[in-house]
């Protein structure tokens, strides 16, 4: 228990290189899941359910039918209204965690690095560099920056205008295409989903497929061996091979 509070899920939080529980990670995934889990359920209501609210108490027959000899009836209905109080309030609390993870002093205020690192204290640790798990996050925080847009789109289009000094984004509808949050929704979901139960990153693949192209130069698993001065030395021979006058 004392581990815990003082290392949290860190191997050393002295560590110039900061190496965290796999093991804890994956418990965190599994806790997060819940957020895009709901999220998704929200974002398909909104897209795919009925936007009219129909009092069935006020159906009058109108003794006529349509073309399918189905009987029309006349009914008292109101355009749906959404409050995303609450899905903002959620959203907000995964992007506190995606960042408070990022960091040693962010991590104390998380609950659920604490919850998932006490769960995890009697399992053989898994030690991984923070730095992969960072741009996974990283990427967890745009999809959650995208949700918020298109749940507050007025609020943020308000803001764009009154920075821009001219209206580049309009106030009165939304200006996201459903399409976008729904399908970062259920990324995030699959991304998290193969974190929590089969250990896979895909942040973190694409972290190590940045570094192996050197457009990173950070810690990676796959990658900790690379001698960058090695690197850039061969890249300067062959640039003097290629081009001896200079």
């Amino acid at each position: 228990m004392l581990d815990v509070f003082k290392n949290l899920w860190f191997r050393d939080v002295k560590e110039q290189t900061l190496f965290i529980n796999d093991v804890a990670v994956r418990i965190r995934a599994g806790i997060l899941l819940l957020i895009p889990i709901f999220m998704g359920i929200t974002l398909f209501d909104a897209v795919f359910g009925s936007h009219w609210v129909v009092d069935g108490n006020t159906a009058v027959d109108t003794y006529d039918t349509n073309w399918d000899d189905q009987i029309i009836y006349q009914v008292e209905a109101t355009r749906r209204v959404y409050d995303w109080t609450l899905q903002t309030g959620v959203l907000f609390y995964g992007l506190f965690e995606m960042i408070a993870g990022m960091f040693v002093i962010t991590s104390r205020l998380s609950p659920t690095v604490y919850i998932s690192a006490f769960l995890a204290r009697k399992v053989p640790p898994v030690w991984k560099p923070l730095v992969p798990k960072r741009f996974a996050w990283t990427l967890g925080s745009s999809f959650i920056l995208v949700c918020l847009v298109f749940f507050n789109p007025s609020t943020v289009a308000g803001w764009v205008n009154a920075i821009a000094g001219s209206t580049l984004l309009p106030e009165t509808y939304n200006f996201l295409p459903y399409w976008i949050p729904l399908t970062l929704v259920w990324v995030c979901f699959g991304f998290m989903w193969l974190e929590a139960t089969l250990g896979f990153c895909v942040g973190c693949k694409i972290h190590s497929l940045l570094v192996m192209l050197g457009i990173l130069k950070e810690e990676c698993v796959e990658c900790n061996n690379i001698d960058w001065d090695e690197i850039a030395r061969k890249h300067k021979e062959k640039q003097l091979a290629e081009n001896p006058a200079n």
